[in-house]
């Protein structure tokens, strides 16, 4: 598998995008985990809705766990 086989990030002219480099998740993470965010794979691979979109407005960890916790609730109903 490539570096850019398993990422489904859309910012392409992201320095950290795997296309970009030859580390892998490596440097995206760190620059989120630095940042107090979370990847946008986390949050494409919880919402069907942001698998296309560029950017994610917010990568915050309160967001993210309040989209797990809607999709959760949706899923209920």
């Amino acid at each position: 598998m490539s570096n850019t086989d398993f990422c489904t990030c859309k910012n392409y002219s992201c320095t950290f995008h795997p296309r970009n480099h030859d580390k892998g998740c490596d440097l995206c993470i760190r620059i989120c985990l630095h940042d107090g965010a979370l990847p946008s794979c986390f949050f494409r691979d919880v919402s069907k809705e942001l698998r296309d979109v560029t950017a994610i407005d917010d990568s915050s960890y309160e967001a993210f766990a309040k989209l797990v916790l809607k999709k959760k609730e949706d899923e209920s109903h």
